[in-house]
């Protein structure tokens, strides 16, 4: 694709894919799920034409990335992923180098520890869609949700290795999962009603395809979770969560010192889970990342407006990084 180069890197025992393209500040995207460094290509395209050096990898689990142990997950923590970001960036830039960081989605998350963790390897931050998510000494993610809206939530539904990925296999292709999860535009919790599918859409009901997103890209997508061997190393990371929850436990109360800007979707369905958008606007964010120079929400767009509304997201995150 317009000259993006694909490259392997051994990293903590991953053979990691990454996507790159141009020279100059190194940028860093971290993709979420059930995407692929392929949901930054507007972004490294664009980049790279503005004096920057993109770089976006496949995360363990994911995409042409092999060598993670995807039948436990036990292996997809925050410390180990924020690890393989590490050996990643120790084996691409030179040492101490700091790097500008955008994550979307899990990508984000797996941003915001990297933060926490190592600061000095982080010039700038821009996180898309998910907030910082402070640690919680009344349980760990999935079972909050879990107690808001019940065992059908798809976070809750992701947790007992196996039984997902069958009912996914029985009831839909890779395509048609693709089409469902990437079009999404309801903010509301997102359920999997089991034997059942995704309550926003059954799987008899046929998906059209906005005009950002294409039949080639759905391929792709689907191409690589086949190729992969399904969608578990993904779905690893939801269940990891409370695993995480237990290893982050000494960063309760840390604070995110980077300098950071927050962009979210008005209809992310990230942005609508509970308490996030009291927590980001009403000053709770700004306190446990003292940094956060901006806060923007995109109006009419969904949980992946990277891919969305390319042109605006570009924009955001170039006229904060060019501060620094």
């Amino acid at each position: 694709m317009e000259g993006i180069q694909h490259k392997f890197i051994n990293v903590n025992g991953l053979n990691m894919h990454i996507a790159e393209k141009g020279e100059g500040p190194l940028v860093l995207f971290l993709h979420g799920f059930p995407v692929l460094w392929y949901s930054w290509r507007h972004q490294i395209l664009y980049f790279a034409d503005h004096g920057y050096r993109a770089v976006a990898p496949d995360l363990r689990g994911f995409g042409q990335t092999t060598g993670a142990p995807v039948h436990d997950h036990t292996k997809f923590t925050f410390p180990h992923v924020v690890g393989d970001m590490i050996g990643l960036l120790d084996a691409i830039t030179n040492e101490g180098e700091k790097v500008f960081v955008v994550g979307h989605d899990w990508g984000a998350l797996t941003a915001w520890y990297l933060c926490l963790f190592r600061p000095d390897r982080v010039k700038a931050l821009v996180n898309l869609s998910v907030a910082f998510i402070p640690w919680n000494p009344n349980g760990d993610l999935v079972e909050l949700l879990r107690r808001e809206y019940g065992d059908d939530h798809y976070m809750t539904r992701f947790q007992k290795p196996g039984e997902i990925e069958a009912e996914f296999a029985k009831l839909m292709s890779y395509e048609a999962f693709m089409k469902k999860f990437l079009t999404l535009r309801d903010p509301g919790p997102l359920y999997f009603l089991k034997g059942k599918g995704f309550l926003h859409s059954p799987p008899d009901v046929p998906v059209t395809l906005p005009p950002w997103l294409s039949e080639e890209d759905i391929e792709y997508y689907a191409s690589q979770h086949e190729k992969a061997g399904g969608l578990t190393g993904g779905i690893n990371y939801y269940r990891a969560i409370h695993l995480s929850w237990e290893l982050t436990s000494a960063w309760r109360g840390a604070k995110v010192m980077v300098p950071t800007k927050y962009v979210t979707g008005e209809l992310d369905l990230a942005y609508h889970m509970p308490g996030v958008k009291e927590y980001v606007n009403s000053g709770g964010m700004k306190k446990d990342v003292p940094l956060l120079e901006e806060v923007v929400v995109m109006e009419g767009v969904a949980h992946f407006f990277n891919q969305e509304k390319p042109d605006e997201t570009n924009k955001h995150i170039i006229d904060f990084i060019q501060k620094f």
